[in-house]
């Protein structure tokens, strides 16, 4: 328990001060976010805030999973470390992104289908190493019931290929507004960290889960209202690669429905809109889309969604926990 605590302690203290140098780095380099014009007319006072800043928790987990972490890896187990690597791949994919639009001046970097054809390498490839590591297999874990479903690896594969793309993404799409996505996924964290503190075995992946809530309470140091820095596709790309490789890495990826289901509701509402507007010929379900903007124009104040929004996604995550307790206690 220790070791968990340490592990959120040096990851909480390293970002915090990481961030008090990246923040005028990132300043020197111009490197400030650009403002969609079809959002909300009052976010354009956010034009220019520094972006990228998600490297500083990147930064946090990474040094405090390696020192609290040392000890069981010398015993063989990096679960950890594939976990924060497969992360780290999707924060590379959101720093070139990041890099194009600062280089462009505009809220647009990387295309679609290349951004969808990085992810979806990246993801199949984690899955057939934790495969071959033996560390997950194509029996879906079914939280409450506490059985199985068996698939085919072929099935497994396109459903985990799926699901993690599905995962990065609606955390991209829940980094909106701010403190918004690193408020939302410390319950998220806290639940991970939890499961590996209970689950003998998996200690590691504990450590890992412990490392990203104190990352992002450094982080929120700064990223809270009104922010100082955004995490930038850098980050929620990171963030989201983090929560989908820990439900794998724990064997149990249906979790994401309860544990992610801000991000879920968030993706959601973005393709009612798109199919209702098409299907209406121009109509709108929502005032505006994704659904933090549409609860915005309902006069709520970003610090409110903010808090709404966390509070949903720890009830999520509560219910999640007492969804895989017979897992792991025999209740």
């Amino acid at each position: 328990m220790k070791s968990i605590l340490f592990a959120l302690v040096i990851s909480f203290v390293v970002t915090a001060v990481v961030g008090k140098f990246l923040i005028p780095a990132l300043q020197r380099l111009k490197a400030g976010q650009s403002i969609k014009e079809i959002g909300p007319t009052w976010h354009m006072t956010k034009q220019g805030t520094p972006t990228m800043g998600g490297l500083m928790f990147m930064v946090g987990i990474g040094i405090a999973i390696v020192i609290m972490g040392w000890k069981g890896m010398l015993a063989g187990d990096f679960r950890h470390i594939y976990v924060f690597v497969f992360a780290l791949i999707f924060g590379g994919i959101g720093c070139i992104d990041d890099m194009q639009k600062i280089r462009h001046k505009q809220n647009t970097g990387l295309t679609a289908p290349q951004k969808f054809l990085l992810q979806l390498a990246a993801a199949v490839a984690f899955i057939c190493l934790m495969r071959y590591e033996g560390m997950l297999s194509p029996n879906l874990y079914i939280p409450f019931w506490h059985g199985h479903l068996v698939l085919p690896w072929w099935l497994y594969l396109v459903f985990a290929a799926f699901v993690i793309v599905g995962t990065v993404n609606a955390v991209n799409i829940t980094d909106g507004l701010d403190g918004l996505s690193s408020s939302v996924t410390l319950p998220v964290a806290a639940f991970f960290t939890a499961v590996g503190v209970a689950w003998q075995g998996y200690e590691q992946l504990g450590l890992f889960g412990s490392a990203m809530l104190g990352g992002l309470l450094g982080f929120l140091l700064y990223n809270h209202f009104p922010a100082k820095v955004f995490m930038g596709d850098t980050g929620s790309l990171f963030l989201g690669g983090a929560v989908a490789a820990l439900a794998f890495a724990y064997d149990m990826p249906l979790i994401l429905i309860l544990v992610g289901i801000v991000y879920i509701c968030e993706t959601l509402s973005d393709i009612i809109q798109v199919g209702y507007f098409k299907l209406t010929h121009g109509k709108r379900f929502f005032k505006m889309a994704p659904l933090h903007h549409h609860f915005e124009m309902c006069g709520w104040n970003e610090r409110k969604v903010v808090a709404v929004f966390t509070i949903v996604s720890a009830v999520g995550c509560l219910i999640a926990y007492f969804g895989v307790a017979g897992r792991f206690f025999n209740v």
